[in-house]
């Protein structure tokens, strides 16, 4: 049986083998797939092992997506720009190749599950992190007419635009510099994971606004919550963004793409 995996540290929180073990079911594919708890000094020997042993694929997920990236000897386009990646395999050679899903994956969940619209809208994105750089050059190919990041580190927001020079024209300011309206609010920050909301300033929302949060939980994210506040017309949380994400790193690996929205809709009845 063909043998997966998902990496990470922590990594008892993963929704990935539920998601993973549906989309096989759903598409009549014989493999196996597990979450590994993987020590911060130990990924690089890990994933050289998983594969000599005849492993097939890897999903990755904190701290090491950018650890993966610098492994792989051949990275796609969209891991090179965000210098990061979340899924791996082995071409025919044998040789570590490396794609990043999360920004697809984030988009189309927005857009096909969600029937939103990024192109030709204002929008700000929060945070300067790792999830954050996944999803930058997807969202900036959709030709929104503003993109904002803010960080609480405005510096490491800018740097973060500097290495990712492609990108074009994106502006970086503080939180407290922040000046709306936006059409579209991205929180990309651990805001809803520790329930320390970005100080955000009031008035940042356009009329008919929406915001996505790229976390998810059983009720609504602190981020969801603050969004409805200010007068958000939809807050979505970031639950399709994970499905998806996991729907092309299996197409990638299998072949064949599942359907999503089944698994999406029973996932959410078992947060």
């Amino acid at each position: 049986m063909d043998q997966y995996r998902v990496v990470g540290n922590p990594i008892k929180h993963s929704k990935s083998p539920q998601i993973h073990q549906q989309f096989a079911a759903s598409t009549q594919q014989d493999i196996e797939y597990s979450a590994q708890l993987v020590a911060e000094d130990d990924f690089e020997q890990f994933v050289h092992d998983f594969f000599a042993k005849g492993g097939k694929g890897l999903n990755i997920t904190v701290p090491f997506k950018q650890r993966a990236f610098a492994m792989a000897q051949h990275p796609s386009t969209v891991a090179s720009m965000a210098q990061a990646a979340n899924t791996l395999w082995c071409n025919e050679a044998g040789e570590l190749c490396a794609d990043n899903t999360d920004g697809v994956g984030m988009v189309r969940d927005i857009m096909l599950n969600l029937g939103g619209h990024l192109a030709g809208r204002r929008i700000l994105v929060l945070g300067a992190g790792g999830a954050v750089r996944g999803v930058l050059a997807l969202v900036m190919a959709q030709r929104p007419a503003l993109l904002v990041i803010a960080n609480r580190t405005p510096s490491k927001a800018q740097q973060l635009v500097e290495s990712m020079h492609y990108l074009g024209r994106v502006k970086t300011c503080s939180f407290a510099e922040l000046e709306g309206p936006f059409d579209w609010v991205i929180n990309g920050t651990a805001a809803s994971l520790t329930g320390d909301l970005p100080p955000l300033p009031d008035g940042l929302l356009a009329p008919q606004a929406r915001t996505y949060d790229m976390m998810y939980g059983a009720e609504p994210t602190v981020f969801s919550r603050w969004a409805r506040a200010q007068g958000a017309v939809v807050a979505d949380d970031g639950l399709g963004m994970l499905v998806e994400q996991a729907a092309e790193s299996f197409a990638i690996w299998r072949g064949v793409r599942p359907n999503t929205r089944q698994v999406l809709s029973w996932l959410r009845q078992q947060l």
